[in-house]
């Protein structure tokens, strides 16, 4: 039986955990606070398509040492809890664990298997001192890009309201043995999850829009549909996505997508607040550089100014600090 732990089992890992445990695998559900004490109580319930389900031969913990190795740890942390997380995800890893990080923005293992130039180079902006590569070996690692909406609706409930897709991919492209099996598990209980062999070309598609909207919701508190339909934002993001393509495709990204057509598609979501303004205004530390910061330090590393994304970037970095949260 495969031995899967959820590091950060809310509404998205918590929704990945209950389809895998249907699936038949030992799913170790990481959490902690109200949430963790009502799953220990109850169980964990997922609300989808009209459907209930409850999962409570499971184990539910915050210590690390009541799971043991493992054989996948899906991290569905935002990206600023992974440094502080690090040394605990290490004592669930075995010798042949793998690392799935299923997380927005620009991963620490990015450069890892790249090929090029850039390859293995760290990126300051997302593991400053290479704590991550170190703690977290990148080989470890296999990309996992989350395209479902969940949430969790009351302590140990999480709601599915979008999508079952999540695209997975080994840094170096190759369909191994070990992503072959993550992938039959997932899809054994009911997710799409195919194999990518350019994961990083998926990874810039999502990252294009979050880069942009995320940080100019923060700024302006509007709306993906304001941003969208407003001439003066919808310039700004415009700008911002020319410059990140320019420095993807310096990186061999291919962009699948038409930059207008990215941008209606954001706008087609409707008055959806970005997860960067509900951090704000939750007075939570919101994903700058994991956005944002790392592209424009790619954009660096291939001799783009960025002059767009580095204004914003500087104005979104001080908009966090007034608030106490950067």
């Amino acid at each position: 039986m495969n031995r899967v732990l959820i590091f950060g089992a809310g509404a998205i890992g918590g929704y990945m955990g209950v389809k895998m445990a249907e699936a038949g695998a030992d799913v170790t559900f990481f959490a902690r606070g109200p949430h963790l004490a009502a799953m220990k109580a109850n169980g964990i319930k997922l609300i989808s398509e009209g459907t209930e389900t409850v999962i409570t031969k499971a184990r539910f913990t915050d210590d690390p040492a009541e799971a043991g190795e493992q054989d996948f740890v899906i991290v569905a942390l935002k990206a600023t809890g992974l440094a502080p997380a690090a040394g605990q995800i290490a004592k669930l890893l075995g010798k042949d664990t793998a690392i799935v990080t299923a997380m927005n923005g620009v991963p620490y293992w990015y450069f890892y298997g790249h090929g090029g130039a850039h390859d293995g180079k760290k990126l300051a902006s997302v593991d400053p001192d290479g704590r991550l590569w170190d703690t977290l070996a990148p080989s470890r690692a296999i990309g996992c890009i989350v395209y479902p909406a969940a949430n969790i609706v009351a302590p140990g409930v999480i709601e599915h309201t979008y999508s079952n897709r999540f695209a997975l991919g080994e840094p170096d492209g190759v369909k191994s043995a070990r992503i072959q099996k993550l992938s039959e598990l997932m899809i054994a209980g009911g997710l799409k999850a195919p194999i990518r062999p350019r994961i990083r070309d998926d990874m810039w598609v999502k990252l294009w829009g979050n880069l942009t909207f995320n940080p100019v919701s923060a700024l302006t508190t509007a709306t993906l549909d304001t941003i969208a339909s407003d001439p003066g934002t919808r310039a700004v993001a415009k700008a911002m996505m020319l410059e990140a393509q320019a420095v993807g495709e310096a990186l061999g990204i291919r962009f699948g997508v038409d930059v207008e057509k990215r941008i209606d598609g954001a706008g087609e979501v409707g008055a959806h607040k970005t997860s960067m303004l509900q951090d704000l205004e939750a007075k939570k530390p919101m994903e700058i550089d994991a956005l944002l910061g790392a592209v424009v330090e790619m954009g660096d590393l291939v001799g783009h100014p960025m002059p767009a994304c580095r204004m914003v970037l500087a104005l979104v970095r001080q908009r966090a600090r007034m608030a106490g949260v950067y």
